[in-house]
């Protein structure tokens, strides 16, 4: 007989897993990264992202379009002619109205606008003057010509390259104003509007300025092979090599072989500028069949036998 009983501790027969410590005491662990403290981001930052998130974005689009092209000018059916898109092109005559003047140098509430042009006399830009002579046919203008502090001396025929000075009428009668300074400047530079603007420069780009007055309208192949000839004009025929000159013209007798002017059946500003670098290199009497024939044609015009009188 036992002396006392003592409850089971076990629970009735089976072993109860105690939960025993696997160490002597716990610690927090050190090692594991505190979660980062919520910082308010500058709105401005966020906007600068955003932006940058849809540049990119475009970016992408462009360079899928660019693919998109490039793989179909590769394809035997993009190998067409030209010329054909050309002479079927809807506005290829300089048109009589001319273009919306408030709508291309911006609207001055009743002040005349000046088209105000710098240029070197050592080396005049005679497109401009053929470009003037061109657009006092569609407008009123009021033409000046000064002489800069800058320049010593101007020849006289620079002085009176717009012609005989004419009676003035008061400012508000002209639609246009027209100044030409003779300045030291290393190209020619032009504003129409002196506080707003930068100044545009290069004879070739102040001559499609000008040309886009007359309110011209062209497909986008005729528009690249104009701007293609412009700058091969500015580029190689006149600023270029002996070598490039040769081949600028045997290009051009070729085109010429197609078409009456360099693109298309009517005039435009490629052929304004390519016929006054021929005058300024000297390359007329070397110019090839086409190529005279062209020159001749464009001479027969009145604004360029106007030049071609400061050339003697």
């Amino acid at each position: 007989m036992p002396m006392y009983k003592v409850k089971p501790l076990h629970g009735g027969g089976a072993l109860r897993a105690e939960q025993l410590p696997s160490c002597m005491y716990r610690l927090p662990c050190l090692h594991r990264a505190a979660p980062p403290a919520q910082e308010e981001v500058d709105p401005s930052l966020q906007a600068l992202e955003s932006r940058q998130e849809e540049i990119l974005k475009r970016l992408y689009e462009l360079k899928s379009a660019v693919d998109g092209l490039s793989k179909m000018i590769q394809t035997p059916d993009a190998d067409f002619d030209v010329t054909n898109v050309i002479q079927t092109d809807e506005c290829s005559t300089l048109t009589t109205n001319g273009a919306d003047l408030d709508l291309m140098l911006g609207k001055d509430y009743g002040a005349l606008k000046d088209i105000v042009i710098n240029a070197n006399p050592s080396l005049p830009p005679l497109s401009l003057l053929v470009l003037h002579s061109l657009l006092c046919e569609h407008y009123k203008i009021l033409s000046a010509v000064h002489t800069h502090s800058s320049v010593k001396s101007v020849p006289e025929s620079l002085l009176k390259c717009f012609g005989e000075p004419t009676k003035k009428q008061p400012r508000h009668e002209y639609q246009l104003g027209f100044t030409l300074i003779w300045k030291d400047v290393p190209k020619p530079q032009m504003k129409f509007s002196i506080q707003t603007m930068c100044p545009i420069e290069g004879e070739g780009n102040i001559a499609r300025f000008l040309f886009s007055l007359f309110g011209q309208k062209y497909n986008a192949v005729t528009s690249t092979l104009i701007d293609s000839w412009v700058d091969t004009a500015i580029f190689q025929l006149k600023e270029g090599s002996s070598k490039e000159r040769g081949a600028v013209l045997r290009s051009m007798n070729a085109a010429l072989g197609k078409t009456p002017w360099l693109v298309g059946n009517e005039l435009t500003v490629a052929d304004i500028v390519a016929w006054c670098a021929l005058q300024q290199t000297g390359s007329t009497n070397a110019a090839p069949a086409n190529v005279q024939k062209w020159m001749k044609s464009c001479e027969n015009l009145a604004p360029f036998s106007s030049v071609i009188k400061l050339l003697k």
